[in-house]
């Protein structure tokens, strides 16, 4: 496995949803409380940023080339090239100080994304489901963080995480209609530590960050571990696999509420993070407008 290593000079405060675009050969990811978009052009190796007017919770590719942007109490398509944002869907209500968190398409295209209590983490969020440019639907509620989101190889099961739960459930997946049944428990964690963001890689096994556990965990199909990366930061958020073959693994990290001896202590807190697991992953499924 290749080293760690840092990408850009940038520090995020809370880094999240990294995507690896391959058309362009770009990684992108959002600061949701800079706010921002940014994105990583592989070959030059120079970061782009958009500042955002709201906490922006995720990203996702859209087919036609543009971005699909949970910001706010919208889903806004964003075009990088113009910046240009159009309205695609919105929440039934705006909820005071909620906000959107981790969201990502399926295999077929739709887009699912989780709302959350941005200040007390109550048990008030939502996780909907998105097609085209029809209404949100929700799937799930009740929920304090929603993350973790990953489909298996074959989109017959999905991964879903309420953080705090400290465990990432399975469901059986309908790829025809979108829904989900049947959850069960397919790994815990040991608080404080709690299961983030999550990617499936292209042998069907399931990698999840480690947010306050400082490593990144793959577990087998069966929820067996399979592999642990120990991190140099603690809060470890959300992760990808990109390359041009697919074959490096991009870690997004955060330095949100940490005093300054542990920033001293941790200086690749808040850092865009890359190594080579020695396994590869899946194209990135695109929004279906």
């Amino acid at each position: 496995m290749a080293a760690l290593a840092r990408i850009g000079t940038q520090t995020d405060i809370l880094g999240e949803c990294p995507l690896w675009d391959e058309r362009a050969q770009a990684l992108l990811w959002v600061d949701i409380r800079r706010p921002a978009i940014r994105r990583l052009d592989a070959a030059s190796g120079q970061v782009q940023s958009w500042p955002m007017a709201e906490l922006v919770g995720a990203i996702a590719l859209v087919d036609d080339g543009r971005l699909l942007v949970a910001m706010g109490a919208e889903l806004l398509l964003f075009d990088t090239a113009t910046g240009h944002c159009e309205p695609l869907a919105a929440l039934p209500q705006r909820i005071a100080g909620h906000r959107f968190n981790d969201g990502r398409c399926d295999r077929q295209g739709r887009f699912f994304v989780g709302t959350m209590h941005n200040q007390t983490r109550a048990p008030e969020g939502t996780l909907y489901r998105l097609q085209g440019r029809a209404a949100l639907v929700p799937v799930l509620d009740g929920l304090c963080i929603p993350n973790s989101l990953a489909w298996s190889p074959d989109g017959a099961t999905m991964y879903f995480a309420d953080s705090l739960r400290h465990r990432i459930d399975a469901y059986r997946f309908d790829p025809a209609s979108g829904s989900l049944a049947a959850p069960r428990v397919f790994a815990t964690s040991t608080p404080p530590g709690f299961p983030d963001g999550a990617t499936v890689d292209a042998e069907g096994h399931l990698w999840s960050a480690q947010f306050n556990a400082s490593c990144i965990v793959r577990y087998a199909p069966d929820g067996r571990i399979d592999r642990v990366i120990d991190m140099p930061v603690d809060k470890p958020t959300a992760l990808a696999f990109g390359g041009p073959a697919l074959d490096k693994l991009y870690i997004t990290t955060a330095s949100q509420h940490m005093r300054p001896d542990e920033l001293a202590a941790q200086p690749l807190a808040g850092a865009l993070l890359v190594l080579e697991p020695g396994v590869r992953g899946l194209p990135e499924p695109r929004f279906k407008l």
